[in-house]
């Protein structure tokens, strides 16, 4: 008998008809034949990197200058914000730096703002260099 979905079915061959050996035995000296698909797999691996290698040969490397560079800081803003991210959960695992590097931010903007926001002058001059980096990077 099999229950399946709350309701008994009844089988004509027995459990040990049906079931299936788990290991295979072999005579002492015989190889086991690896299965095709590894074999498959690793002969499908090498096709595709030739044909990946054939198709790098054929870029003109003298052309990618720009895109490369792109590409390359792309990559390194990256691995940057791992980076940065895997320490950040480091820290945040301590249980008093997060709040300590929290008052130091604190402390260091309260200061800036001392520095550069007290007068009427000051605060123009903080507004004039702000509106200079939009217009360079902005244009």
């Amino acid at each position: 008998m099999q229950l399946h979905f709350g309701v008994v079915f009844m089988s004509d061959t027995s459990p040990e008809t049906t079931q299936v050996s788990s290991t295979a035995t072999t005579p002492v000296g015989e190889q086991v034949a690896q299965p095709e698909n590894e074999n498959n797999f690793s002969e499908r691996a090498s096709d595709v990197m030739g044909q990946v290698n054939k198709t790098l040969e054929q870029v003109d490397w003298s052309q990618m200058g720009k895109y490369g560079k792109a590409l390359g800081i792309v990559a390194i803003v990256i691995v940057s914000q791992v980076v940065i991210k895997g320490v950040i959960d480091t820290i945040n695992l301590l249980p008093i730096l997060p709040g300590l590097l929290e008052l130091l931010g604190v402390v260091v903007l309260g200061q800036w703002s001392w520095q550069n926001l007290t007068t009427s002058e000051k605060r123009n001059a903080v507004f004039e260099r702000v509106q200079n980096l939009r217009k360079e990077y902005l244009g």
